[in-house]
């Protein structure tokens, strides 16, 4: 007769447990959507944990809607307490789609890059480098290029010049948001986000469709090293 085991617990990671101390924090100090929190080397302290996991925390509470990192205006409150394992789960839920969200993002987007390789107007150049111009500005002064990471691959896919595949795009758009705010979260994420620009948008230059694709694919296989992704395997 074969036994019958329950199913393995999983471990909660640090950064898990932390980012359930914040919420927790947060509902226990009363704060409200609009409120800031201390700055990220007080608050590493308060929780005596490093800034790196601090960091990591405040960014799974980003992807779930819980706080707003603001470059100059510090971490913001955009939701209410919620309890700890309410938290957790929805990391993880957010995690457990990830891998799906980045595959069609990689379908969707070498495509989209091939696409406006072929079809680009000088309009469409412009808008690109416009991005780039942004993203680049905002992260050389200390931010982490988001808006410009969302306005360069909006300018991409309106220069593809396909109405379906931006349609498609438009649909996963806030799933993408939750892939952004997760790699450009990550050390030296931005500066590394910003080439992978550059050699797209080049590739679009140059029509070459080939050479778009492949560096949009690369681009997106970069989005995909993050640590929560990492740390599951």
């Amino acid at each position: 007769m074969s036994e019958s085991f329950p199913p393995r617990l999983l471990r909660t990671r640090l950064y898990e447990q932390v980012a359930g101390q914040i919420s927790s924090w947060i509902g226990d100090n009363g704060l409200q959507a609009g409120d800031r929190l201390p700055p990220e080397r007080e608050l590493a302290q308060r929780l005596g944990v490093s800034r790196a996991t601090l960091s990591q925390a405040l960014v799974a509470l980003e992807v779930i809607g819980v706080v707003e990192v603001r470059h100059g205006d510090g971490t913001v409150v955009t939701a209410g307490h919620r309890q700890s394992t309410r938290i957790v789960e929805a990391i993880r839920s957010h995690a457990d789609r990830l891998p799906e969200v980045i595959e069609t993002r990689d379908a969707l987007e070498t495509k989209i890059a091939a696409l406006a390789a072929a079809r680009r107007t000088d309009d469409d150049l412009a808008r690109i480098d416009d991005a780039l111009a942004f993203m680049e500005s905002d992260i050389e002064v200390g931010g982490r290029g988001v808006e410009g990471d969302e306005r360069f691959h909006g300018a991409v896919t309106a220069a593809s010049h396909s109405l379906l595949l931006a349609r498609l795009m438009d649909e996963i758009g806030d799933l993408i948001k939750e892939t952004r705010l997760e790699s450009l979260g990550q050390p030296g994420r931005p500066q590394a986000s910003l080439a992978g620009h550059r050699a797209i948008a080049e590739a679009i230059r140059a029509g070459d469709p080939a050479a778009a694709a492949a560096a949009m694919h690369a681009h997106v296989e970069m989005v995909s090293d993050v640590a929560l992704l990492r740390e599951q395997s």
